[in-house]
Protein backbone atom coordinates (compact mmCIF):
# COMPACT_ATOMS: atom_id res chain seq x y z
CA UNK A 1 0.00 0.00 0.00
CA UNK A 2 2.63 2.39 -0.65
CA UNK A 3 1.77 6.02 -1.57
CA UNK A 4 -0.89 6.38 1.03
CA UNK A 5 -1.27 6.57 4.54
CA UNK A 6 -2.45 3.47 6.59
CA UNK A 7 -6.41 3.24 7.48
CA UNK A 8 -7.01 4.48 10.99
CA UNK A 9 -9.63 4.20 13.78
CA UNK A 10 -10.86 7.57 15.13
CA UNK A 11 -13.76 7.88 17.43
CA UNK A 12 -14.93 4.54 16.45
CA UNK A 13 -14.90 4.80 12.61
CA UNK A 14 -12.62 3.31 9.91
CA UNK A 15 -10.43 6.03 7.76
CA UNK A 16 -10.30 3.69 4.93
CA UNK A 17 -10.18 4.04 1.04
CA UNK A 18 -11.86 1.23 -0.32
CA UNK A 19 -12.90 0.11 -4.27
CA UNK A 20 -16.48 -1.32 -4.24
CA UNK A 21 -16.56 -3.73 -7.56
CA UNK A 22 -19.93 -4.86 -8.86
CA UNK A 23 -20.87 -7.36 -11.53
CA UNK A 24 -23.68 -5.88 -13.26
CA UNK A 25 -24.63 -9.43 -14.26
CA UNK A 26 -27.96 -9.93 -11.91
CA UNK A 27 -27.75 -6.30 -11.48
CA UNK A 28 -31.22 -6.13 -9.78
CA UNK A 29 -29.20 -7.53 -7.31
CA UNK A 30 -26.05 -6.66 -7.59
CA UNK A 31 -27.36 -3.08 -7.30
CA UNK A 32 -28.88 -4.45 -4.02
CA UNK A 33 -25.68 -5.93 -2.60
CA UNK A 34 -23.87 -2.49 -3.65
CA UNK A 35 -26.62 0.19 -2.06
CA UNK A 36 -26.08 -2.20 1.68
CA UNK A 37 -22.30 -2.63 1.15
CA UNK A 38 -21.59 1.69 0.34
CA UNK A 39 -24.45 2.38 3.45
CA UNK A 40 -21.78 0.11 5.74
CA UNK A 41 -18.88 2.12 4.76
CA UNK A 42 -20.51 4.94 4.65
CA UNK A 43 -21.49 4.41 8.25
CA UNK A 44 -18.20 3.66 9.27
CA UNK A 45 -16.63 6.60 7.76
CA UNK A 46 -15.01 5.04 5.08
CA UNK A 47 -14.25 6.66 1.53
CA UNK A 48 -15.83 4.31 -1.17
CA UNK A 49 -14.51 4.60 -4.70
CA UNK A 50 -17.28 2.36 -6.84
CA UNK A 51 -16.46 0.42 -10.28
CA UNK A 52 -18.29 -2.12 -12.27
CA UNK A 53 -17.40 -5.12 -14.56
CA UNK A 54 -19.33 -7.01 -16.83
CA UNK A 55 -19.52 -9.93 -14.83
CA UNK A 56 -18.54 -12.21 -11.89
CA UNK A 57 -15.77 -14.07 -13.70
CA UNK A 58 -14.56 -10.33 -14.65
CA UNK A 59 -14.63 -9.76 -10.47
CA UNK A 60 -11.25 -11.57 -9.89
CA UNK A 61 -8.72 -9.37 -12.67
CA UNK A 62 -10.66 -6.05 -11.79
CA UNK A 63 -10.10 -6.51 -7.97
CA UNK A 64 -5.77 -7.74 -8.56
CA UNK A 65 -5.60 -4.67 -10.23
CA UNK A 66 -7.61 -1.90 -7.67
CA UNK A 67 -5.34 -3.50 -5.10
CA UNK A 68 -2.06 -3.50 -7.10
CA UNK A 69 -2.76 0.30 -7.26
CA UNK A 70 -1.92 1.04 -3.82
CA UNK A 71 -4.64 3.27 -3.74
CA UNK A 72 -7.45 0.90 -1.25
CA UNK A 73 -6.90 -0.54 1.86
CA UNK A 74 -9.75 -2.90 0.68
CA UNK A 75 -11.54 -4.13 -2.17
CA UNK A 76 -15.29 -5.61 -2.02
CA UNK A 77 -16.58 -7.69 -4.88
CA UNK A 78 -20.05 -7.59 -5.54
CA UNK A 79 -21.60 -10.68 -7.93
CA UNK A 80 -24.32 -12.82 -8.15
CA UNK A 81 -24.28 -16.78 -9.76
CA UNK A 82 -27.32 -18.30 -10.37
CA UNK A 83 -27.33 -21.86 -11.00
CA UNK A 84 -28.62 -22.83 -14.51
CA UNK A 85 -29.21 -25.98 -16.50
CA UNK A 86 -25.61 -26.65 -17.61
CA UNK A 87 -22.48 -27.07 -15.30
CA UNK A 88 -21.45 -23.49 -16.27
CA UNK A 89 -22.86 -22.41 -12.79
CA UNK A 90 -20.48 -24.75 -10.85
CA UNK A 91 -17.32 -23.66 -13.32
CA UNK A 92 -18.00 -20.35 -12.57
CA UNK A 93 -18.71 -20.17 -8.94
CA UNK A 94 -15.62 -22.00 -8.31
CA UNK A 95 -13.18 -20.23 -10.31
CA UNK A 96 -14.26 -16.88 -9.05
CA UNK A 97 -14.17 -18.16 -5.26
CA UNK A 98 -10.89 -19.41 -6.04
CA UNK A 99 -9.43 -16.58 -7.19
CA UNK A 100 -10.69 -14.16 -5.05
CA UNK A 101 -9.48 -16.40 -2.39
CA UNK A 102 -5.87 -16.22 -4.07
CA UNK A 103 -5.82 -12.40 -4.04
CA UNK A 104 -7.05 -12.30 -0.70
CA UNK A 105 -4.30 -14.32 0.80
CA UNK A 106 -1.83 -12.86 -1.84
CA UNK A 107 -1.91 -8.75 -1.96
CA UNK A 108 -1.65 -6.34 0.93
CA UNK A 109 -5.17 -5.41 0.66
CA UNK A 110 -8.47 -6.45 2.49
CA UNK A 111 -10.42 -8.22 0.33
CA UNK A 112 -13.85 -10.31 0.87
CA UNK A 113 -15.95 -12.47 -0.38
CA UNK A 114 -19.28 -10.74 -1.64
CA UNK A 115 -20.37 -13.10 -4.65
CA UNK A 116 -23.81 -14.51 -3.94
CA UNK A 117 -23.86 -18.39 -5.15
CA UNK A 118 -27.78 -19.34 -5.33
CA UNK A 119 -29.95 -21.75 -6.42
CA UNK A 120 -32.54 -19.65 -7.80
CA UNK A 121 -33.35 -15.53 -8.02
CA UNK A 122 -35.75 -15.88 -4.96
CA UNK A 123 -32.44 -17.34 -2.88
CA UNK A 124 -30.41 -14.17 -4.52
CA UNK A 125 -33.21 -11.25 -3.39
CA UNK A 126 -33.51 -12.59 -0.13
CA UNK A 127 -29.85 -12.64 0.43
CA UNK A 128 -29.60 -8.75 -0.99
CA UNK A 129 -32.58 -6.97 0.84
CA UNK A 130 -32.71 -4.77 3.51
CA UNK A 131 -33.19 -7.43 6.08
CA UNK A 132 -30.08 -9.95 5.40
CA UNK A 133 -27.69 -7.97 2.67
CA UNK A 134 -24.15 -10.18 2.09
CA UNK A 135 -22.88 -6.89 0.42
CA UNK A 136 -22.83 -5.06 3.36
CA UNK A 137 -21.65 -8.73 5.16
CA UNK A 138 -18.53 -8.29 2.85
CA UNK A 139 -18.24 -4.44 3.53
CA UNK A 140 -17.89 -5.37 7.02
CA UNK A 141 -15.80 -7.99 7.08
CA UNK A 142 -13.70 -5.76 5.03
CA UNK A 143 -13.39 -2.84 7.54
CA UNK A 144 -13.06 -5.72 10.32
CA UNK A 145 -9.26 -6.85 8.01
CA UNK A 146 -8.99 -3.09 7.62
CA UNK A 147 -8.35 -2.39 11.03
CA UNK A 148 -7.28 -5.47 11.94
CA UNK A 149 -3.97 -4.77 9.00
CA UNK A 150 -3.81 -1.46 10.84
CA UNK A 151 -3.41 -3.03 14.83
CA UNK A 152 -0.66 -5.34 13.17
CA UNK A 153 0.71 -2.40 11.02
CA UNK A 154 0.98 -0.22 14.51
CA UNK A 155 2.01 -3.26 17.19
CA UNK A 156 5.19 -3.56 13.96
CA UNK A 157 6.56 -0.67 13.73
CA UNK A 158 6.47 -0.45 17.18
CA UNK A 159 8.54 -3.39 17.48
CA UNK A 160 10.53 -2.82 14.81
CA UNK A 161 11.57 0.75 16.30
CA UNK A 162 12.01 -0.89 20.07
CA UNK A 163 14.63 -2.94 18.40
CA UNK A 164 16.33 -0.83 16.35
CA UNK A 165 16.71 1.82 19.40
CA UNK A 166 17.90 -1.60 21.22
CA UNK A 167 20.46 -2.25 18.26
CA UNK A 168 22.01 1.32 18.21
CA UNK A 169 22.46 1.00 21.86
CA UNK A 170 24.54 -2.37 21.39
CA UNK A 171 26.38 -1.23 18.45
CA UNK A 172 27.56 1.95 20.70
CA UNK A 173 28.53 0.06 23.96
CA UNK A 174 30.78 -2.19 21.75
CA UNK A 175 32.64 1.03 19.90
CA UNK A 176 33.52 2.57 23.35
CA UNK A 177 35.34 -0.70 24.57
CA UNK A 178 38.81 -0.42 24.00
CA UNK A 179 40.32 -2.23 21.15
CA UNK A 180 41.85 -5.84 22.52
CA UNK A 181 39.67 -4.94 26.17
CA UNK A 182 36.92 -8.05 26.47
Amino acid sequence: MSGKSPARVRDGFVEARVALVRARWNEEVTRALAKGALERALAAGAVVDEFEVAGSFELPPAVAALARTGRYDAVVPLGCLIRGETPHFEVLAHTVARALADLATSLPVAITFGVLTCDSIEQARARSGADRNVGADAMDAALELVVLRHAISASASRTSRRATTARSRSTRTKRRRSPGTR
